[in-house]
């Protein structure tokens, strides 16, 4: 059986993300007939269709999805490879693709990243924002490297540690009269008191487990889409919420009237990071997990 090229995996997931013979092969700096040629022998080699070919359109098989989420971990296992083999290489430098969660990054990355920068001054860092069942399809896929999330979250294939605790902290209007922010209690709240976000955030599922929120008619069936919006409807007094006690003193409180009271000691996320199993850059993610932990 022929092994495929390097190249060949390299143009296939250009195609893959431009879905564009002609994109994905001036994006590759080559003549699209070479292209056109290249995955064909690609094709062959492995013997079964990666593409689907029409006039207007290319649309990637089942199969080809498989081969190209495979090829991503190919690629950047052997860009380290290439990198061990020049010399004993610094941890944190080089490329790194963090996956964060909209509920983390702009809280916790503004304080330590001009550190990290500082510290690790070779370290090219990418960011991807986004929910984190997104990111963690990006992680599997090869896109991402390692991923800073809040945990629990049901995850397969993946080795995580945990960094700190998040507490959770009541947020209401400065001058509310939904609850005694002093002597929170749940069973007090009226119904439709809490606002959440929408389904798809983690921060919905932590905070309804860990602010032990038992009886659904106390959430509104109307939830925000965003933590920015989230906090809108707090500050217009629609209703109460729980965020982490990492957007204190953030701007995504400033200029409002939205105060955050602490909750019970049980009250929390646990922060953590994740990458795939069998890794071979686990020692990089150790160090970056201690290094966000103590900062």
């Amino acid at each position: 059986m022929r092994l495929p090229s390097t190249k060949q995996l390299q143009y296939f997931v250009a195609l893959v993300e431009t879905g564009h013979f002609g994109r994905a092969a001036g994006a590759s700096f080559v003549s699209q007939s070479a292209f056109s040629n290249a995955i064909k022998e690609l094709e062959s080699a492995l013997d079964t269709q990666l593409v689907d070919r029409t006039n207007r359109q290319v649309t990637i098989t089942a199969k080809g999805q498989q081969v190209a989420t495979q090829a991503r971990l190919v690629l950047r296992d052997l860009d380290h490879l290439i990198e061990l083999a020049a010399g004993e290489k610094q941890p944190l430098t080089g490329e790194l693709r963090l996956g964060v969660i909209p509920t983390i990054a702009p809280f916790l990355l503004p304080r330590v990243l001009p550190k990290l920068r500082r510290e690790y001054p070779q370290l090219k860092l990418y960011l991807a924002e986004d929910q984190t069942q997104r990111i963690y399809k990006r992680l599997m896929e090869g896109e991402l490297d390692v991923l800073l999330l809040a945990l629990p979250w049901e995850m397969r294939g993946v080795e995580v540690t945990s960094l700190f605790r998040d507490p959770f902290r009541l947020a209401c209007h400065e001058k509310t009269t939904r609850v005694d922010p002093e002597n929170y209690r749940f069973n007090r709240l009226d119904a439709d008191s809490i606002l959440l976000l929408e389904d798809g955030h983690c921060l919905r599922d932590h905070a309804l487990a860990a602010c032990r929120i038992r009886s659904t008619q106390k959430v509104q069936r109307f939830a925000a889409s965003s933590l920015l919006t989230l906090v809108e409807m707090v500050d217009a007094d629609l209703g109460i919420s729980f965020l982490p006690a990492m957007s204190e003193d953030s701007s995504l409180l400033r200029n409002t009237r939205v105060k955050l009271y602490p909750l019970a000691e049980s009250s929390y996320r646990q922060i953590g990071l994740a990458w795939r199993k069998g890794s071979s850059r686990v020692e990089e993610f150790e160090l970056l997990g201690s290094f966000l932990a103590e900062n």
